[in-house]
């Protein structure tokens, strides 16, 4: 169970928000009170749960106080909703859908024993509040971080945190990972999943293992990112940096982390904007399209255990396990296609005599689908993409990439990797949400500029 001192972090948090605000420049602000809360709060089970509304998390928690300091400081400027059409109604879908999971599921579920029980109105009420506190980072970022030098304050956020956290890191790797047990007097999750090949991956404050090797994914790609851009003496400093982050990312010992390295960091360093922000695209077309291919048949299962089989037969019987959870899972969620069976666990598949339940969800996907159904599905992942799918249209159309930020495609390469990544694991944090907002933010002023300059020619040719 969490102790004093975590619960206590928790309640000082938003006075932590504060500082912040007042200190830094609010873009600023906002990158560093999200980032810090995200690597050094503790996480679930350490929450404040109080009735009729949503747990108070270290995701949810710390997205309300930036929130209520930027509407403090800028209320004026603070626009809830993109000048997109598709995005606003994406982002509306997403808070609501969640009622229409509610009164579709009005009825128990019942296996063996265990009776899951129907959900009500107020359920709803608060599934609809969550979602909107998920949306806050992407809010604030689609206001607050739209120029070209906040983008690379993000980046410079997540080269500056992994160097810092890279320490703990590292610590866990030699000691074993106890950090959030020593500070927080708890373990957030099975510790036989930290050991790996022989030695320890490092969990930290995060979610598992597999967080901590996204985080430093993120981190490895900034200084990547920061280093082809750089001259001088910061150039050396950054190539070093690079590589001391690759180092600490193999440590983290998670084999699609370090794939994906070695596709990232060259199309960093080497890749054309264009190619950049096409592979983004694909990537993200992937994530959001994978449940219709793999309900087609479409996804090579056989041929990707065979290749995982030849790497790593324990991972490749792993991978098995997830594709076969999959298929079930899927099963189940097709009995509520649209909106899903709700939260209390109704997704699941469960024992019908002892009601102990057979299923485990690691990917985000069908997690979600069986949560909140094709819809609620939709509404995230195409939410979360359409900043990239964005930037790949008008990359067709002819775009000049001369007069586009030099960290537009990084930071569409880092997001398009994250939401590749939700297909086997549930990697969506604060940061994803940022990311996507900033993106978006940064195109739609940059085409309201445009506008504005193509109006003022216009008048002076008049």
């Amino acid at each position: 169970m969490p102790n004093t001192l975590a619960y206590l972090v928790l309640a000082l948090w938003p006075l932590v928000t504060i500082f912040i605000f007042l200190r830094l420049e609010i873009g600023r602000a906002v990158i560093w009170s999200l980032l810090l809360a995200y690597l050094f709060l503790p996480p679930p089970p350490a929450m404040f749960d109080f009735p009729m509304m949503p747990p108070l998390s270290k995701e949810t928690l710390p997205s309300i106080s930036a929130f209520l300091m930027a509407w403090a400081m800028r209320g004026r400027d603070l626009k809830l909703l993109p000048k997109s059409v598709a995005a606003r109604a994406l982002m509306v879908v997403f808070v609501v859908s969640p009622m229409a999971t509610v009164l579709t599921n009005d009825e128990p579920v019942i296996w063996g024993p265990v009776v899951l029980p129907s959900l009500r109105l107020l359920e709803g009420i608060a599934l609809m509040v969550n979602q909107a506190m998920l949306l806050m980072p992407f809010v604030l970022a689609q206001n607050f971080l739209t120029r070209e030098s906040d983008q690379r304050d993000i980046l410079v956020a997540l080269l500056l945190a992994g160097l810092v956290y890279s320490v703990p890191m590292l610590v866990e790797v030699r000691l074993s990972p106890q950090l959030n047990t020593w500070v927080y007097g708890y373990f957030q999750h099975i510790f036989e999943q930290m050991i790996r090949d022989g030695g320890y991956r490092p969990i930290v404050f995060l979610y598992h293992g597999l967080w901590v090797a996204m985080f430093a994914l993120m981190a490895l790609a900034a200084a990547a990112a920061l280093f082809r851009e750089a001259d001088g003496r910061p150039k050396g400093y950054l190539m070093i940096a690079t590589g001391y982050l690759w180092a600490v990312l193999v440590l983290c010992k998670s084999m699609a982390s370090i794939a994906y390295s070695l596709v990232l960091v060259p199309l960093i360093l080497f890749g054309g904007r264009l190619m950049q922000f096409r592979v983004a695209a694909l990537l993200a077309l992937l994530a959001v399209g994978y449940p219709v291919l793999k309900g087609n048949g479409l996804i090579p299962s056989d041929f990707l255990l065979e290749q995982a089989t030849a790497v790593d037969p324990e991972r490749a019987r792993s991978l098995e396990f997830r594709f076969d959870n999959e298929d079930v899972l899927m099963e189940r969620a097709l009995e509520k296609p649209a909106f899903g069976w709700g939260s209390w666990g109704r997704n699941h598949v469960h024992d019908p005599v002892s009601g102990r339940v057979l299923t485990v969800a690691d990917g985000r996907w069908v997690i979600t689908i069986g949560v909140f159904g094709w819809v609620g599905y939709f509404a995230e992942f195409a939410l979360l993409a359409w900043p990239i799918f964005i930037l790949a249209a008008r990359g067709f159309k002819g775009l000049d990439v001369a007069r586009v930020s030099p960290w537009l495609g990084p930071l569409a390469l880092i997001l398009g990797f994250n939401l590749f990544d939700l297909l086997p694991n549930a990697t969506i944090t604060t940061l994803t949400w940022l990311l996507s907002g900033s993106m978006l933010g940064h195109l739609e002023t940059v085409r309201l500029i445009r506008k504005q300059r193509e109006r003022e020619t216009l008048e002076s040719i008049m």
